[in-house]
């Protein structure tokens, strides 16, 4: 019997294994980002009073019905930084109804198809504020919502290019949001003071 020759493993394949055989604790959330494994314990109550604020809204007055997932592993990486690997949980993941997306998806899934993710800051704001953006730009999602409770702001980025996104709008808290379609309408904020 002959051996055949394999690729041997790059570090970021080991890590990536890793990553993947982790068994973190009920409610914890484990995540890798740019080649940094990330444990992140349970949310505190504000922090969830905004996610259910802002899913309110969307399932309200989106002009387009929205599916919703607050645990929904994406595989965030684009062709030129594929090394990277990303495996990112949004605090929130929105897809059209009718791509019917989450049906059937693996646990971490591609980018494709995802309409908007959100992201409410917490023990590591700057993760949110700039790493996650990048790796959402990355997997090509085309809007990013921030609550960014340290600095009292709402910011939604938008059009994704390579690393970032291009333009972004920010108000706020007690200021209203246009989100763009296929949401098409004001997102209001009075009720995060």
């Amino acid at each position: 019997m002959t051996a055949m020759p394999h690729e041997p493993l790059t570090q970021a394949d080991v890590l990536l294994e890793g990553f993947l055989a982790l068994d973190t604790p009920e409610g914890f959330r484990a995540e890798l980002i740019e080649g940094e494994i990330v444990v992140t314990p349970p949310p505190d109550g504000d922090h969830e009073k905004y996610i259910s604020r802002v899913l309110r809204q969307v399932v309200r007055r989106s002009l387009v019905d929205m599916d919703a997932s607050g645990n929904k592993g994406l595989k965030a990486a684009g062709a030129a930084v594929e090394r990277l690997r990303n495996h990112v949980i949004p605090d929130l993941t929105f897809a059209p109804v009718h791509a019917d997306l989450f049906a059937g998806a693996d646990p971490w899934m591609p980018c494709d198809g995802v309409a908007m993710v959100l992201e409410v800051t917490s023990s590591r704001p700057n993760a949110d504020r700039e790493v996650k953006r990048r790796c959402y730009a990355r997997g090509g999602i085309p809007l990013y919502l921030l609550v960014d409770r340290d600095t009292s702001t709402v910011t939604l980025f938008t059009d994704p290019e390579g690393d970032d996104y291009r333009e972004l709008h920010a108000v706020p808290f007690g200021k209203s949001l246009t989100l763009p379609t296929p949401f098409g309408f004001d997102l209001e904020t009075a009720e995060f003071l």
